[in-house]
């Protein structure tokens, strides 16, 4: 046998391990393949080709295990125990951008599923990769890099705590400096997904300067990046006063109301979130909104779109309403009280009729006229039904209740009243018959006192 044949031995060996990853890497694209694959024991199959000789075979090799991971838990336990972790972790480091990207795009897809699984990752010790991986001068390796610490810190405070532990907060920080948008993106989530958990992560994003610059991108044109950056920027004023008043002074008012426009519904419904997690902290942060005209915006903004599109707007007004009686008047000036009676009448879902009834009874509750406004609107006889219906949710009935309550309590515009002598039920009909024994005694106390002044000018 000549050298030439011997050469075409390992040749056609090569071939056949490039066509077979390929081949998996395609079929695990489509989710009817999934289980064929696995059942063939794909994985144990896939395991020693990322450390083959010839590159391509390597990271074709672990974009197949990606896909499969990604699919389910099952498969993404399955790398855990297939001790792939390790492998990928030391490749992560030594190999080149292509391998790079392919190997974060595992680990993300293992850490997406579950805390466990996702601290299977940090035990490997792939924080540490990943946050070098940051620095890489690819823009593709830190967006594959970023996507992965931000799936793990997604879970919960203690896995959170390690990615910020690793050093990941600064490098996330200057990522979303980079002109790549899609980097920008993962970078921005990144940061969201640190932030949400608890005030002292969200302190760590804030000390690393990110509030500055995600504020400069809200009015990037692209509209996923808007997202990511209204979102990062709400999981940080979420957790106090301090935080929210730190969003604030970045200027982000009135630049975050066009946002309330934005064709993109995500955009919206991201924006109005940000003004309800400022909005929800005191009463001189809701003015600061309402002087920016926030109130009327979020009005329009809930007229424009449905579902749950409209609940942070339904229940940004419910915040700035139950402050003070001059902010639920301006939520009423604003014409805040029809758009919530619109919602509570015709959104299909429970939970959102339950945010717009919370939200009129906080309008409702500080006053007569402030009661009346709601009244007048025809509301209380939608949130009497509501409260009756037995296919109303729990909460959708008791947050229908407390709202009627709130707004009977004050109520003296006796023509909204009185259809409830007739509907409403004993424990809600005292509230009823109190108010027109107040208002009654009023017009008594008016009336013999108006009496008694002309009697004393006869005599």
């Amino acid at each position: 046998m000549s050298q030439r044949q011997v050469l075409q031995v390992f040749e056609q060996y090569q071939k056949a391990r490039t066509q077979f990853v390929q081949m998996v890497a395609e079929l695990a694209t489509r989710p009817q393949n999934i289980e064929t694959l696995q059942n063939a024991g794909v994985m144990s199959l896939l395991r020693p080709l990322l450390l083959d000789v010839v590159p391509t075979i390597q990271q074709t090799a672990a974009l197949a295990l990606g896909r499969l991971a990604n699919y389910n838990d099952d498969l993404a336990e399955a790398v855990v125990k297939g001790d792939i972790l390790p492998q990928l972790v030391y490749s992560l480091a030594e190999q080149n951008r292509f391998y790079k990207k392919a190997a974060a795009f595992v680990l993300r897809a293992v850490g997406k599923h579950s805390p466990q699984l996702a601290q299977a990752i940090v035990d490997c010790g792939a924080l540490d990769t990943l946050v070098i991986c940051l620095e890489d001068f690819d823009p593709g390796v830190k967006e594959a890099a970023a996507w992965a610490l931000g799936y793990i810190a997604r879970h919960n405070a203690e896995l959170s705590q390690a990615v910020v532990d690793a050093g990941a907060v600064p490098l996330l920080v200057l990522c979303i400096q980079e002109p790549e948008i899609a980097l920008k993106r993962i970078a921005a989530s990144a940061l969201s997904d640190i932030s949400k958990h608890s005030p002292e992560l969200a302190q760590t994003v804030v000390d690393a300067g990110a509030i500055a610059h995600l504020a400069q991108m809200i009015l990037n044109p692209d509209a996923k990046l808007k997202r990511q950056v209204l979102s990062a920027l709400s999981q940080i004023a979420r957790h106090s006063v301090d935080l929210a008043e730190m969003v604030v002074e970045a200027e982000i008012f009135p630049v975050v109301l066009t946002c309330l426009k934005d064709k993109d519904e995500y955009v919206k419904k991201n924006a109005s979130t940000l003004i309800r997690e400022i909005a929800k902290h005191t009463p001189e942060l809701s003015q600061l909104i309402v002087n920016a005209g926030g109130v009327a915006a979020v009005i329009d903004c809930i007229g424009s779109c449905k579902g749950n599109i409209r609940l942070p707007g339904i229940m940004m007004l419910g915040y700035v309403a139950a402050h003070s009686e001059n902010l639920a008047m301006a939520v009423i000036i604003s014409k805040g009280v029809p758009q919530l009676s619109i919602c509570l009448s015709e959104e299909p879902e429970d939970h959102i009729k339950a945010a717009a009834a919370w939200a009129l009874g906080q309008i409702g509750r500080h006053t007569p006229e402030h009661a009346r406004a709601v009244a007048v609107t025809n509301t209380l006889p939608v949130l009497l039904s509501l409260y009756m219906s037995t296919e109303s949710s729990e909460d959708l009935q008791m947050k229908s209740k407390k709202a009627i309550k709130n707004i009977l309590q004050k109520c003296t515009y006796l023509p909204a009243l009185e259809p409830f002598l007739y509907d409403a039920p004993p424990n809600i009909l005292k509230h009823v018959v109190g108010q027109f024994s107040k208002v009654l005694f009023a017009w008594i106390f008016r009336y013999t006192s108006a009496e008694g002044r002309q009697l004393s000018t006869t005599y």
